[in-house]
């Protein structure tokens, strides 16, 4: 039979319609089964939020952080400067007279105290040209008691004294003298001793050279305490004074710092740096700092008493605002919680921050303690643990 072309085309049309419809409907109930049953595996519940073990999100596990009180103190502001180590003492010891160097009974970097024989020339012309004054002083003598031999007779004192001055002159006792003196000293002078305490450098002769008056010898160097100079900037000179402290760092000793104090300060300014010299003594016992040493120093310089401060890896910035962490709870346990704080900060320095006081933000109190190692990802109430280690315990930097 056949079938008009206008009816056919509609029961086509009629079929896909219900074939759509059919596929629709079985997919939208497949759907409704999934989401039925996966309600029943992942609907959170408290008992589920309580075993989550991110950090920061955990009121069942106590994350480990470090933590360190509130202390009402002094602000020390330090200017930093550059600068290099320098001997406290130093002298440079020339030759005195000429000779042949007989004896150097010391080495570089060995110690002198004071006194110490350094350098020895050969005495033996020293010790005769000493004998040969003697002789001469003696025979002067022996001519000046000559020439006032009965002068004793002589009632007037004055013209007694006359006569010695002229028996001086005419016996050469003087020059004599002078000539015992002068021979006296070259002798004393053929042998160099350490004038203070110190260590030995630079040494530039050796046994058996000859040396003539005015040659360099050796250096001595005061190196305890040893001094540090440096140059700063004029504009901050007039925070400094002598006495205060100076935390020292030396590229020699990279993990270490000295502390010291500021002994001299220049009161001439250099025109073409703007900048003043400032001294810095440290003490070098070991010896360990030598001069020509690069040191980087922080001198204290202005001082604010009676100040809230934390550390500074205390203070944290979240949606552009400064807080912090203090931790609440037992002291014994050292278990509690992370409480959140906005604060305002005021001065600081290298090492700690002054909380000062708002109506915009929260406070906190001296003795307090504030998180400041593996607090970073914590969210306000988080069960934390106190540590001397946080990565080491576990936490997070």
């Amino acid at each position: 039979m056949n079938i008009p072309r206008p009816l056919s085309r509609k029961l086509v049309i009629l079929t896909s319609v219900i074939l759509v419809a059919l596929l629709a409907a079985v997919i939208a109930l497949r759907r409704t089964d999934a989401r039925e049953s996966g309600d029943a595996r992942v609907s959170p519940t408290s008992d589920t939020l309580g075993a989550t073990s991110t950090p920061g999100s955990a009121p069942d596990i106590a994350i480990p952080v470090e933590a360190t009180p509130v202390a009402q103190t002094t602000l020390n502001i330090s200017v930093s400067a550059a600068g290099q180590a320098a001997a406290s003492r130093q002298t440079t010891l020339l030759a005195q007279v000429a000779g042949r160097v007989e004896h150097v009974p010391v080495r570089e970097s060995d110690r002198a105290s004071t006194g110490k024989l350094l350098v020895a020339l050969e005495s033996s012309e020293f010790q005769l040209a000493v004998r040969d004054a003697q002789a001469r002083l003696e025979k002067a003598q022996a001519a000046y008691r000559v020439e006032t031999l009965f002068d004793d007779r002589e009632a007037d004192s004055l013209i007694r004294n006359q006569r010695a001055q002229i028996a001086r002159a005419k016996s050469g006792i003087s020059e004599a003298e002078v000539a015992l003196e002068r021979a006296t000293l070259d002798l004393r002078r053929a042998t160099l001793r350490a004038p203070f305490q110190g260590v030995v450098a630079n040494v530039k002769i050796v046994a058996g050279q000859q040396v003539r008056a005015g040659d360099e010898i050796l250096t001595i160097q005061d190196l305890d305490p040893i001094k540090v100079e440096l140059q700063v900037l004029e504009s901050e000179i007039g925070f400094l004074a002598p006495g205060r402290s100076a935390s020292v760092s030396f590229a020699a000793f990279p993990n270490q710092r000295f502390t010291g104090r500021i002994e001299t300060i220049n009161p001439v300014v250099d025109p073409g740096t703007r900048t003043a010299r400032v001294t810095v003594q440290v003490p070098n016992p070991a010896n360990e700092i030598l001069p020509g040493m690069y040191a980087r120093v922080a001198l204290d310089s202005r001082r604010f008493t009676d100040r809230v401060l934390v550390p500074r890896s205390a203070v944290l910035e979240r949606d552009r605002r400064t807080m912090l962490f203090v931790f609440e709870g037992e002291a014994k346990s050292r278990e509690g919680l992370a409480k959140w704080r906005y604060v305002t900060t005021g001065l600081a320095n290298d090492s700690l921050v002054e909380i000062v006081e708002s109506t915009e933000t929260d406070e906190v109190k001296p003795g307090e303690l504030v998180l400041t190692g593996g607090h970073n990802t914590l969210i306000h109430d988080a069960r934390v643990k106190l540590v001397d280690n946080a990565i080491k315990a576990g936490g997070r930097p």
